[in-house]
């Protein structure tokens, strides 16, 4: 490109947060949050809505999340900085207050997903032991995960390691038992292009398209990966391996799972189960007692469920950090703790919403609100999501040939309008198959209203910054 202006690349020693993570800790990082909780707790829902070919829908999904995830390692790469998505929006369109909306957007997904996680946490905790109360369970489990993450992103992300460990191996468990079940001969290959025309959506095609939305939650979370460019160690080289290649690995697992999942157990029976993934080893086709099966998947899924709820908390704070110190959300969100180095009043403040979400989604259950939570907050993060990853690839798009050094990777441009066409039929559909999901996208939003008052009465405009690039952007 000719006329592309080339800079000096950002300097990587600028950041007041500590870098301390890998290009291989990223990939872990990327690859645990990817696969987290999602693949054990919807692959029921994606089975009901298409049928025995559901696998399809897993695999459309991560192709385009995989898109959007080639952009943002584009932007990470040409902006390795902190606040992700609101900060590619703000370079881009320089608009404070579509700035600070996808802010609010992106931090009111992930606190719902936060919410989302909590509540299916509880849900399995009860299949172990039945005597707290969900709701103290949920409390209690964010409490934890908001210490862990004071005490450092170093140990956040070895922990987050260590557990996508353990859910790879549940995932691996599950490809065995279809292997298994193949080598005995007792498989239906048919079944894998079986797509259930005859239920609610009334024709193959939109069929995949709900299987792709129900699914979709388990797609996201690579976008929180580029929140800790900050923290990463050579972070040009890092995210364009570590971020698209564990996408594409993650979504290598749920083709290859969904497949051993519709060999093994009749579709009828993923559909109808609230944890689909447990009716395969439930199947007995693995010589060992079936109760003692099912208790170690059963841990095996409250630790993804964990991993992915982790990096969700890692994220909120340093949303705010970042946009803190561009000005949008007030400047106390940019403290950082002396010894721990982490962004600890973010932290806290992202910690109280999400339980003050739980205990309010709790009440409206008890008092016969219809709904079911898990599933709802799961549909509020993906609506606020899609449109997110829209705005992300426009973004990307718009900044081609701004703020160009030598270490950009570029994503292929054709290839970003196909995951930007993908993200808004996905988006169409959930809000049409869902419309009540958008009041509680609102209420979320509507946090965000603080955020904004005590900015604009408050704040003083022009003592976030602490680079003149992030006032000339």
């Amino acid at each position: 490109m000719s006329d592309t202006a080339t800079v000096p690349r950002p300097d990587e020693h600028e950041s007041e947060l500590k870098r301390s993570i890998t290009g291989r800790l990223l990939f872990f990082y990327t690859l645990g949050d990817v696969l987290g909780s999602g693949i054990y707790v919807l692959i029921g829902l994606v089975a009901a809505a298409v049928g025995g070919a559901f696998w399809v829908a897993f695999a459309l999904g991560v192709a385009v999340a995989a898109i959007t995830g080639a952009a943002y390692a584009e932007l990470v790469t040409k902006y390795p900085q902190a606040a992700g998505a609101s900060l590619y929006v703000n370079k881009a369109f320089g608009n404070r207050a579509l700035t600070f909306l996808i802010t609010v957007s992106f931090l009111a997904a992930s606190m719902a997903a936060s919410g989302s996680l909590a509540t299916g946490f509880a849900s399995y905790f009860a299949e172990l032991w039945a005597g707290p109360p969900a709701l103290l369970v949920s409390l209690v489990f964010v409490a934890l995960l908001v210490v862990v993450n004071y005490i450092g992103i170093t140990e956040s992300v070895v922990i987050n390691m260590l557990m996508t460990f353990v859910e790879v191996f549940g995932l691996v468990v599950v490809l065995v038992i279809g292997i298994v079940y193949v080598a005995q001969g007792n498989a239906d290959f048919g079944v894998l292009t079986h797509i259930d025309a005859s239920g609610d959506y009334g024709s193959p095609a939109l069929a995949v398209l709900a299987g792709i939305s129900f699914s979709f939650f388990a797609m996201t979370g690579f976008e929180n990966t580029v929140n800790v460019a900050e923290e990463t160690i050579e972070p040009y080289k890092a995210f364009p391996r570590s971020l698209v290649g564990g996408m594409l690995v993650a979504g290598l697992v749920y083709v290859l799972v969904s497949i051993a999942a519709a060999l093994t157990v009749p579709v009828e029976t993923l559909a109808n189960s609230d944890a689909a993934l447990l009716e395969v080893v439930k199947a007995g086709i693995l010589p060992f007692s079936t109760d003692l099966m099912t208790t170690v998947f059963s841990v095996i899924a409250l630790i993804a469920i964990t991993n992915t709820t982790l990096v969700t908390i890692v994220t909120q704070p340093r949303i705010l950090y970042g946009m803190a110190r561009e000005d949008v959300v007030p400047g106390v969100f940019a403290k950082i703790h002396p010894v721990r180095r982490s962004p600890w009043v973010g932290l806290l403040f992202s910690g109280l919403v999400v339980g003050l979400l739980l205990v309010i989604g709790t009440l409206v259950t008890a008092s016969g609100g219809g709904i079911d939570l898990v599933g709802r907050l799961a549909t509020v993060t993906v609506v606020l999501l899609l449109a997110i990853y829209a705005l992300v690839i426009v973004s990307c798009l718009k900044l081609r040939g701004q703020d160009e050094h030598d270490e950009i990777f570029h994503a292929s441009a054709p290839l970003l309008m196909v995951g930007l066409v993908g993200n808004l039929a996905i988006l169409g559909f959930t809000v049409y198959d869902d419309p009540h999901s958008l009041i509680w996208c609102a209420g979320l939003l509507g946090v965000g209203g603080v955020l904004f008052l005590a900015e604009y009465f408050f704040g003083s405009r022009g003592t976030g910054s602490r680079t003149p690039d992030l006032e000339e952007a």
